[in-house]
């Protein structure tokens, strides 16, 4: 009696599982390569060189290769001891998947004749007579699933698959059931299983399909090799199949389906597209090759005019559809193969071709190139002697010439690929940057390093064609020209761009021991060691089960590496003097000539100027490379070169006893100098020049970079010094910070202004002069005004506004806090959220050591006006007008006498009488103009500001609407322009006051007198 076979629970039924459970590498083996012992490299070529003949054997291969794939699984399942149903099956099914390649191969090599069969499957077998039994169970089955009773039903058919298995009918009803219950994937598992006993190529199709959609992609491309195999006349399933394989990564599957149906198909110019990428993938270029060059021979014979007509658009095509860049691909692979011969002769005669002259073959008896010789290229040696051709001048496709460029050079012949490269880099440089690089790595390859390098800096120069690949071939040219000093720049600049580049790395350390700085090229070799060292950690600690026995001989092979390498770098405490002296040396040098061309510089002399900048730069990186002025603790001063501080080496890899002795000695010396040294004063000189001087080099640089839009670099430059040991001093910090106020300010950057004058305010507590700068260094225009009133800057002044208050009404609550040299509030209330307390923490300058003599500041006793009008003013500045009216007049009552703040008062008043919501508008304007009298009689009556006094009050009047009386104000201020100034129209009043007046004759009608204005005032 057969094994019983039951199901389960629903998770137990049978499980076809999704991608995953397709093992790939399993199932593309046994169509690639491995399991015929006999012949294995007949695998990988089965399937793409038996599709064709697989028709001609008829369905009955195919459905008996159906049917045994059944009759193998389910007497499998028949032979298990112990399973449960779900679970046994499902395992059965992955197993039978994984031979299922092997069973159709073998099916194709009996139809086709090639190869021998390895094992025999089952003829076919007709349906089976169902027993009355199993057609009574079918029936009550039915009716139960008729009467919507899915479990009874679903007992019911199991029990008819137990007894006999090849009921197709069993199946499909039990594949129903789960579809009723919202089990879509267990039903299409099942209707699998049943279309393995219906040999059904539509519905494997249809199965395909519906795998695809729910995502089981090594499913879909079962059931599409299925429909193939039943119906060997359906490309479009082997098409899917290919398609679907390409999608997921199934390359090799791909190809083989793609060669299947370039035999059905040959030629087939959208089969090799399709199938291109593939080949080359999989490294198959010979395979490629041969193709497009089959297909290239057969469309020459068919079109051989070079012209054919398109099917689709049915209109005329060059080759017939196969054109130039069908031809640009057979040259890629044979430039990538090494037959540059062949790439040129695919070239040559292909456009030849294309452009109708396929009888002219004489061309090809000449050795060069000047079929397709440009007008501008110089004559030819040996032309018209002994019947030489003529240069034919044809055209030719800048990217075809630039495969001949490349063939040329590669094949050694180099004039004649230097004429075709000099006309592809006579194109633009962003349209053909690749065909650049290929040049330049053709010339690289033959050694042409001198050819190579201006095409390398070409592209490194733009950003847009720029890459590492780029700079660190310019660099290996220029190490090969043994200009090593520029190679190290170009390395330098990879370091910085990738700081994991350990090859850069390592070329940049061997370059500067060719430069004789062992000590930069230690470093260096430490970092790459360091780098090592981690990467294999990450490795051990990723696979420390796997890797511990190979992690173990590279951990002792880069010990090794690592003692070679330190054993010749160690430099003695003369020898590191000897580097410095040369080092302080090449600064005085460089030092001497800025200072010889700083007049030059400064007057504008083009050459002072680039000599300067060229030494400027190389003291500004040296000062900026120099470890000691830029330590983690800024609290410690710059104490001179020597002892230089680094970590102690770990010598416990030293094999050599005598060498760890004299390494060790010579850290105790170097640590013994430390503390001998930490006791000198500190030094106010590097290298032969002067703090002062330095900064004041670092900062003309940054001024005339910022001249020449580089303000980024300045910025950073600047930014960097700020944190020097060297410039921690207020007074240098200070002076730091006004420079990149001015910078910023030249390379109209407001928000950098506002920050730094910000970070002033912060460390001049209760001192008016950083709140002078501030509005000093703010033009006006959008962007100023913008920063002018942005949140942090009016949080940040309320709360110094406050604390000033503070200090006032009641200084007890203050407390003097030494590390930040400031005043905070004690016993006051929590901040709440949002008042931006916390906006202003990058203002916090770094924290100094507290200084028992360090000087406290006095509080104020007297209200500060200054603080109060500029919040007020920022409140003008964003429309806040009775806000700004609130604070003037705080600042009103601490200095009645100020101008400003009564013209402040006025403007805000108007402002506020101007809007919507003004209740007392009269009122308003009443005041304002109390405020402009007060103004004009603090201001005074003395010519030079007579005509400002004049000006505001023609603009507040304008601003009102009373045309009259702001026409006598601005006539004014033109009169007192006439008589006071020798050229009237350098004053600022009158041009203002000109074009507001000529709006009022042009929107009063009377613009000849706007015209005589024009002409007058504002013309140039």
């Amino acid at each position: 009696m057969p094994r019983s076979i039951s199901f389960g629970s629903d998770d137990e039924l049978i499980a076809m599982e999704e991608e995953e459970e397709f093992d790939p590498d399993d199932q593309d083996s046994t169509e690639d390569s491995s399991n015929d012992e006999d012949d294995p490299n007949d695998s990988e070529e089965d399937e793409s060189d038996a599709e064709q003949d697989r028709a001609d054997g008829g369905d009955s291969g195919a459905e008996e290769e159906i049917e045994g794939d059944f009759d193998r699984l389910v007497k499998n399942i028949r032979s298990k001891d112990d399973f449960s149903a779900g679970a046994g099956l499902a395992k059965d099914w992955d197993f039978n998947i994984e031979e299922k390649d092997v069973e159709f191969l073998d099916d194709l090599r009996e139809a086709s004749g090639v190869g021998r069969r390895k094992r025999k499957g089952k003829g076919r077998q007709e349906g089976p007579a169902l027993s009355q039994q199993v057609r009574s169970l079918i029936g009550d089955g039915n009716q139960a699933y008729v009467d919507n009773n899915l479990l009874e039903a679903i007992r019911i058919m199991q029990e008819v698959i137990r007894i006999e298995p090849r009921a197709a009918s069993a199946w499909s009803v039990l594949a129903q059931c789960y579809t009723d219950m919202s089990q879509p994937q267990k039903a299409l598992q099942l209707r699998i299983m049943a279309a393995h006993l219906r040999h059904d190529a539509d519905e494997w199709d249809r199965l395909a399909s519906q795998s695809r959609e729910q995502g089981y992609n090594q499913q879909a491309l079962y059931c599409y090799r299925k429909v193939y195999s039943l119906d060997p006349t359906n490309v479009d399933a082997l098409w899917d199949r290919a398609s679907l394989a390409k999608e997921i990564g199934e390359l090799k599957t791909a190809r083989n389906a793609f060669l299947a149906i370039l035999k059905r198909f040959p030629h087939d110019l959208t089969v090799l597209a399709e199938l291109r990428p593939i080949l080359i993938e999989v490294s198959e270029l010979s395979t490629c090759a041969d193709l497009f060059q089959q297909a290239f021979i057969h469309y020459q014979n068919t079109y051989p005019s070079g012209r054919g007509m398109d099917a689709t658009s049915n209109t005329e095509i060059p080759g017939g559809g196969f054109g130039l860049m069908e031809l640009l691909v057979m040259a890629d692979l044979f430039n990538t193969l090494g037959e540059h011969e062949n790439a040129i002769n695919v070239i040559r005669k292909g456009c030849r071709w294309l452009q109708g002259r396929a009888d002219q073959m004489y061309w090809d008896a000449c050795d060069d190139d000047r079929e397709y010789d440009l007008p501008e290229m110089p004559p030819r040696g040996g032309v018209g002697d002994d019947g030489g051709v003529e240069p034919g001048r044809f055209p030719l496709d800048i990217n075809a010439r630039h495969r001949l460029a490349v063939a040329r050079i590669k094949i050694g012949e180099i004039e004649e690929g230097k004429l075709h490269a000099n006309a592809v880099l006579s194109q633009d440089v962003l349209d053909y940057a690749p065909l650049y690089v290929e040049i330049a790595d053709a010339y690289f390859e033959r050694e042409l390093y001198a050819d190579a390098r201006p095409i390398y800096e070409l592209l490194g120069s733009d950003a847009a064609t720029s890459s590492l690949y780029v700079l660190l071939q310019t660099a290996a040219c220029l190490r090969m020209l043994d200009e090593l000093k520029e190679a190290a720049e170009v390395y330098e600049q990879v370091r910085i761009a990738d700081p994991t580049h350990n090859e850069a790395k390592m070329k940049l350390a061997e370059i500067y021991e060719l430069m004789n700085e062992p000590r930069k090229a230690l470093e260096l070799v430490y970092e790459v060691i360091d780098s090592r060292k981690k990467r294999t950690k990450e490795t051990i600690a990723s696979q420390p089960a796997e890797s511990a026995a190979a992690s173990t001989s590279l951990f002792e092979e880069k010990a090794a590496k690592s003692k070679a390498a330190k054993n010749p770098g160690r430099l003695t405490h003369a020898q590191l003097r000897e580097l410095e002296a040369e080092k302080e040396k090449e600064v005085l040098r460089g030092y001497k000539i800025v200072k010889e061309q700083w007049a030059g510089m400064l007057a504008g002399e083009e050459d002072a100027v680039k000599l300067w900048l060229i030494e400027a730069e190389k003291l500004v990186e040296t000062f900026r490379e120099t470890r000691n002025l830029f330590l983690t603790s800024r609290t410690n001063p710059f104490r001179g070169m020597f002892p230089r501080s680094r970590p102690k080496q770990n010598n416990q890899n030293e094999v050599d006893e005598d060498r760890m002795a004299s390494r060790l000695n010579l850290d105790l010396e170097q640590d013994s100098l430390l503390k001998k040294s930490a006791k000198d004063r500190a030094v106010d000189i590097f290298r032969g020049v002067s703090f002062s001087e330095w900064l004041r080099v670092i900062m003309q640089y940054c001024f005339l970079l910022t001249r020449r839009d580089q303000y980024e670099v300045a910025d950073e430059i600047l930014r960097h010094i700020l944190v020097s040991n060297a410039y921690q001093a207020r007074q240098r910090q200070d002076t730091i910070r006004i420079a990149l106020i001015a910078c910023a300010i030249a390379a109209k950057r407001p928000n950098i202004v506002v920050e730094q004058a910000r970070k002033l305010i912060t460390v001049y507590q209760f001192n008016n002069e950083p709140q002078r700068i501030l509005i000093a260094v703010l033009s006006s225009g959008l962007r100023p005004t913008d920063a002018f009133i942005t949140s942090t800057l009016q949080k940040h002044l309320f709360r110094e506004m406050k604390l000033a208050d503070v200090a006032v009404r009641t200084p007890e609550v203050l407390r003097w806090n030494a590390l930040n040299k400031r005043y905070a509030a004690t016993g006051t209330v929590k901040s709440e959220p949002g008042d931006g307390a916390d906006d202003d923490a990058d203002d916090a300058e770094p924290i100094a050591p507290a200084d028992k003599d360090s000087e406290v500041l006095e509080i104020p006793t007297k209200y500060n006006p200054i603080l109060v009008a500029i919040y007020g003013q920022i409140c003008i500045a964003a429309k806040s007008y009775q806000s700004a009216i609130f604070y003037l007049l705080h600042a009103y009552d601490y200095c009645p006498e100020d101008p400003m703040i009564c013209l402040s008062l006025a403007i805000a008043s108007i402002g506020r009488a101007m809007q919507r919501q003004s209740d007392n508008r009269h009122h308003l304007i009443t005041q304002a103009m109390a405020f402009l009298s007060q103004y004009r009689k603090l201001r005074g009556h003395d010519s030079q500001t007579l005509g400002e006094v004049e000006y505001n009050f023609g603009r507040a009047f304008h601003q009102l609407g009373l045309y009259s009386h702001a026409v006598v104000h601005y006539e004014r201020v033109l009169d007192l322009a006439e008589k006071t100034s020798s050229n009237a129209q350098d004053n600022d009043f009158a041009r203002e006051a000109a074009y507001n007046l000529s709006l009022i004759y042009v929107l009063t009608g009377a613009p000849p007198l706007a015209e005589a204005l024009y002409r007058r005032w504002l013309s140039i």
